[in-house]
């Protein structure tokens, strides 16, 4: 591994971690397994090129995914995992240049998009102030998760990321609790992992809540209020957004927003872009 010493690591940038397609070999578009469904409008095994993958690693119905039955693809973010894998981790060698290479490539991408992951939750984690009692813990925790992205191939591909990402959630499981206590002193009722799909919460007030997990798939969040809500893992697919104020939503990602509706109404922290298959729309109502 990279050395030990956590001042040699460059602490990453928001920048680093969201995808740069134009310096990647495709990876999503080739590693991963696709299966036909409202998401993917064709089966594909993981190590197969998609049929709609150019020579020169671009999308060639990359403004029409949607229309061409690919949402699913529109929704994935690999949080800049794709261009360090391709110009990092392989120096810039793609696997149509060095086919003997293919399969290890495959098999680090995932890692390494699991470790860009962890990054972006400790990087927003350290910028909490609520959290200042486990910034060190915090700070340790994201040198170490940067140093493996600096490991070789064969590193990586051996890497236990299952168990270094166990030791961060749980640190990240802390710093919601520590934010949401700030907010809400008092506490509220946890709604970890709870089935809310479809559910009717226009106009909620969620500040503060804890939907680590939440299965919110088609769920009425129309003009709801979900500042410092936990929402890491929570499955936002299809859940109507609109008019919503996201902004200071712990952990929030662009690929949570891309599975939602929403509209230019909806309010979102800096770090985040609004979808360009969101509506225009006035704010809704809340209850």
């Amino acid at each position: 591994m990279p050395g030990n010493d956590p001042i040699s690591v460059p602490t990453p940038r928001r920048a680093d971690l969201r995808a740069d397609c134009a310096n990647c070999f495709g990876l999503c578009c080739v590693a991963l397994t696709l299966t036909a469904s409202a998401d993917f409008a064709l089966d594909k095994e993981a190590g197969t090129p998609c049929p709609n993958l150019d020579e020169d690693f671009r999308c060639g119905i990359h403004t029409r995914l949607r229309p061409e039955g690919f949402s699913g693809c529109t929704v994935y973010d690999c949080f800049g995992a794709g261009q360090k894998v391709s110009r990092q981790t392989y120096g810039g060698r793609d696997w149509r240049q060095r086919p003997e290479t293919a399969q290890q490539m495959f098999q680090v991408f995932p890692v390494m998009r699991q470790l860009h992951e962890l990054l972006w939750y400790l990087t927003e984690a350290l910028a909490l102030c609520a959290a200042a009692p486990l910034h060190a813990q915090l700070r340790t925790a994201l040198h170490t998760t940067e140093r493996f992205t600096r490991a070789s191939a064969g590193e990586l591909a051996e890497l236990d990321v299952a168990g270094h990402r166990d030791h961060v959630a749980a640190l990240l499981l802390r710093t919601g609790e520590l934010v949401r206590s700030a907010e809400r002193p008092g506490g509220r009722r946890s709604h970890r992992g709870a089935d809310l799909i479809g559910a009717r919460l226009k106009g909620a007030d969620l500040r503060a809540a804890d939907l680590r997990g939440a299965l919110l798939i088609a769920a009425d969040l129309r003009g709801a209020d979900l500042r410092t809500a936990d929402v890491i893992g929570a499955d936002f697919r299809d859940a109507d957004l609109s008019g919503a104020d996201l902004t200071g939503a712990l952990f929030l990602t662009q690929a949570q927003l891309n599975a939602a509706k929403g509209s230019t109404a909806t309010r979102l922290p800096g770090t985040l872009t609004r979808p360009a298959h969101w509506t225009a729309g006035r704010p809704a109502g809340r209850a």
